[in-house]
């Protein structure tokens, strides 16, 4: 028997709406780094996982590209994702 397949959304505190899938993986956080490069120039790095704790570890890992790639700064958002049929 197939997985059953879901759209998964998140809606960041910028208003910037992301849609994932269809899937049958099981993600539940969507994160987000925007890095901050300087002359109004920005990257953006973004990834779902499969429970919150997966997404905070992602700001630990953030601290040596930042370094790296001479970001000014960069914002990290983690966001819940919600659930719908295709």
């Amino acid at each position: 028997m197939a997985n059953k397949k879901y759209l998964l959304t998140a809606t960041l505190a910028d208003g910037y709406v992301k849609t994932i899938g269809p899937t049958a993986t099981p993600f539940t956080h969507y994160w987000r780094i925007v890095a901050h490069l300087g002359g109004g120039r920005t990257e953006i790095f973004w990834g779902h996982t499969k429970s919150f704790a997966e997404a905070r570890r992602k700001r630990v890992a953030a601290t040596d590209p930042a370094i790296d790639r001479g970001w000014i700064r960069h914002d990290f958002e983690i966001v819940e994702l919600e659930r719908s049929k295709p």
